[in-house]
């Protein structure tokens, strides 16, 4: 077997996912020829070829690269897809993303987060607080930091900080030597079939952590009773009944105050510049991972104060360039764009623009994920967009699915409770946003592709603004 030491070329089928993206980062980094192919030119794709990987966005064979030494695939790659059936058929080394992520950890001490919601903010944290502090990691994220604007780092030190990805069981690659595992709620079910299944898979995963490692779990949780040769520490939101839980939390200016209780230990007023309580509660958690390493607590506090976030993780969408946002905090526009795109997700989205924002209507933009998670999932979904004043669904993205009959955005609305719901294709919605009023939070939410409707929603809302106030 190859050694990842020793490749120089190698070809990537979905280059442009975000997960694919980190590795592909990674060996173009250490010098080696990487190209590969995407079915679309996205912002994340145009970043990559600025690096200098050769990407294409035809499925040609004839635009491979054949001296390619290894071909690494998503699981979201059709096993009708061209490029994917040639490599196949001639023999080429294919790995899934999961197995060269294993291959490069292999060596490292690993921190390996986990969780059907919230890995992605954990892990650009502990990777900040790592790099921040000149502690050092290699980070393999599955969202753009805010601070970098990257979704890949390296350093000497040989600590890989790395988002442990459920779907297809691809966690079960890592050796953790700290793993978090921040929630378990039922998804993915065309994998695991059940919530059961979904909860074993977790367990699989914690059996992967190292000798001597740390599981780092949300209080409440199903895990193991007791790990061979392992240690298990809790953390929460504010229950002090866990190990460690964040304590005296305040709202100032959209920003969190609050202090950590750590197994007998407190860190004091740590800042976070980020919505959302639900983040108060990852940070608990990236706190709890870096004192588990001995960064100092000062250090912790000082990188949590200066992070910025993960685009499409509670992204405050500020005004355009040409514009000058009103500074009186209660009239000027609010637009967040989130990730959201599971229940649990929602309504923690939806309860943190709340929070931050008493008193203000709250229009949700949601883009429903996949056919089969809307079918599972329609009573959960309407359940949490009530939570909102104007809900507005557009139809669902299929991303790797078919379409399946009867299921559609609709199934959603009809079982939603709340009066202002409506069903619109793209060109409504942005129609109907310049009537928006100036005082309402507007949310974009999904995993689709939603965020392409970022630019346009930003220059409705903001402008319709400026007219009002010129």
């Amino acid at each position: 077997m190859l050694k990842q030491s020793d490749i120089s070329r190698i070809y990537f089928l979905g280059i442009g996912g975000i997960g694919m993206s980190a590795i592909a980062r990674y060996f173009n980094e250490k010098g080696a020829t990487v190209s590969g192919y995407d079915k679309s030119r996205t912002s994340l794709t145009i970043k990559l070829e600025e690096e200098g990987m050769t990407i294409h966005y035809i499925d040609s064979v004839e635009l491979v690269d054949k001296q390619a030494q290894i071909v690494i695939y998503t699981p979201a790659i059709k096993t009708d897809n061209k490029e994917y059936v040639f490599f196949l058929q001639n023999n080429y080394t294919l790995l899934k993303r999961s197995e060269i992520l294993g291959m490069i950890t292999e060596d490292t001490f690993n921190i390996c987060i986990a969780g059907t919601h919230g890995k992605t903010t954990i892990s650009t944290m502990i990777g900040h607080i790592l790099r921040d502090s000149k502690y050092g990691c290699n980070a393999f994220l599955g969202g753009i930091s805010q601070n970098y604007e990257t979704n890949f780092w390296s350093s000497e030190n040989k600590v890989s900080v790395v988002e442990a990805d459920e779907y297809d069981r691809s966690f079960l690659k890592l050796k953790p030597n700290v793993a978090i595992i921040s929630s378990m709620d039922s998804d993915h079910l065309e994998i695991y079939g059940d919530k059961a299944g979904v909860v074993q898979g977790f367990m699989d995963f914690v059996k992967c952590i190292k000798k001597e490692g740390l599981l780092i779990y949300k209080y409440g949780l199903q895990v193991p009773d007791k790990l061979t040769g392992s240690r298990q520490l809790s953390y929460s939101l504010q229950d002090t009944a866990a190990d460690a839980y964040a304590g005296n939390i305040s709202i100032t200016n959209g920003c969190y105050s609050f202090d950590v209780f750590h197994c007998g230990k407190i860190i004091k007023n740590i800042i976070l510049r980020m919505g959302g309580m639900h983040n108060v509660e990852n940070a608990v958690a990236a706190v709890s991972a870096a004192l588990s390493i001995d960064i100092d607590e000062d250090l912790i506090r000082k990188a949590l104060g200066t992070f910025k976030g993960i685009i499409r993780r509670f992204q405050n969408i500020g005004a355009p360039s040409d514009i000058h946002e009103e500074e009186n905090l209660h009239t000027r526009p609010v637009f967040i764009d989130d990730y959201a795109h599971h229940p649990s997700e929602l309504t923690a989205l939806i309860n943190g623009v709340r929070d931050l924002y008493p008193g203000r209507e709250c229009v949700i933009i949601f883009q429903p994920h996949l056919f089969s998670r809307t079918k599972a999932f329609a009573s959960e979904f309407a359940g949490a967009l009530d939570l909102a004043d104007r809900v507005i669904l557009l139809p669902i993205y299929p991303a790797r699915e078919t379409a399946i009959p009867g299921i559609t955005s609709e199934i959603i609305l009809n079982e939603m409770k709340l009066r202002h719901k409506y069903l619109m294709s793209i060109s409504e919605l942005l129609n109907s946003l310049k009537d928006n009023k100036n005082t309402s939070v507007v949310v974009t939410a999904g995993a689709g592709d939603i965020d392409q409707l970022v630019e346009p929603i930003r220059q409705i809302i903001f402008k319709k603004a400026k007219l009002n106030n010129d």
